[in-house]
């Protein structure tokens, strides 16, 4: 889990946005900025898999219709990270029949949302997702 800064209440998380589309990667990751997060874009596999191995992301939000290497693939090569470096690997994705829920969660995927996401529900998983994993206030 990311840092808290002085007077801040919140956990900001180290969120890992993979999308090939600019505009839909820079809106995203404007959004989880303004919620307070630490935001990274990767818009191909190959760089996903670098900067999460280098970043040590919180959350990984994949699309799956990537260049250089699918997010299937991506989500398998981050799976066989070490325990403690394992983010929460969420597909954002236009690919949304049972097969393609079935081949997230083979890769390793822990939650499969179609496009277009409401950007509400993601910030209510998240927020979900950092009550669980952040440690308690001070106080």
């Amino acid at each position: 889990m990311s840092k808290r800064t002085k007077g801040q209440s919140r956990w900001r998380m180290r969120v890992l946005v993979v999308e090939d589309n600019p505009k839909a990667a820079d809106s995203l990751a404007a959004l989880l900025r303004q919620a307070g997060h630490e935001v990274e874009v990767a818009t191909d596999g190959p760089t996903a898999v670098s900067a999460a191995e280098n970043q040590h992301p919180d959350v990984v939000l994949l699309d799956i219709g990537l260049p250089g290497l699918c997010g299937w693939e991506v989500a398998k090569t981050l799976r066989a990270l070490p325990a403690n470096k394992r983010p929460l690997l969420v597909a954002l994705t236009v690919f949304g029949e049972d097969v393609d829920r079935r081949r997230s969660r083979e890769a390793g995927i822990d939650l499969h949302l179609t496009k277009p996401v409401d950007p509400d529900r993601l910030q209510q998983l998240l927020g979900r997702f950092r009550s669980i994993v952040a440690p308690p206030e001070d106080g």
